[in-house]
């Protein structure tokens, strides 16, 4: 993760990658392609955005066939459980995640100017299968 784009450019290292993984109130799960690890996604199911994907990582020898599509999907089983909303950021430079995003139905709700690294935004996207109100989960 801490060698690869987008953590690159926003200056984010191992250490940063480890505490990551190792925060218990956060759901880590990791994804295999053949025996080896070919990414993982961390959620946070607390706080005022319940159903915050964090993290979706999929290793480069594994990207483009269908990995982040295979996590994004488990993410979203896992939070519409609990919540009808799924909400995550996307840095503006990392178009290839920008494109997987939407083309699996993800709105725009805003947009965090300089919230990361100077000069680069985070964009945050929401998916929801209804409003709060009324929503029972289970």
């Amino acid at each position: 993760m801490a060698t690869s784009d987008p953590w690159i450019t926003l200056g984010r290292g191992y250490e940063d990658s480890l505490r990551m993984v190792r925060d218990p109130t956060r759901e880590v799960y990791v994804a295999k392609a053949q025996g080896e690890l070919a990414g993982f996604l961390i959620l946070s199911m607390t706080g005022p955005f319940v159903g915050y994907v964090q993290t979706v990582c999929v290793h480069p020898d594994h990207q483009r066939r269908g990995v982040g599509t295979v996590l994004v999907g488990f993410a979203e089983e896992r939070i519409f459980r609990e919540s009808p909303n799924v909400f995550l950021c996307v840095s503006s430079f990392n178009t290839d995640a920008k494109r997987l995003y939407h083309r699996l139905g993800y709105d725009v709700v805003g947009e965090l100017t300089d919230y990361l690294v100077r000069g680069h935004s985070e964009i945050l996207l929401r998916k929801t299968i209804g409003p709060l109100a009324g929503f029972r989960s289970g």
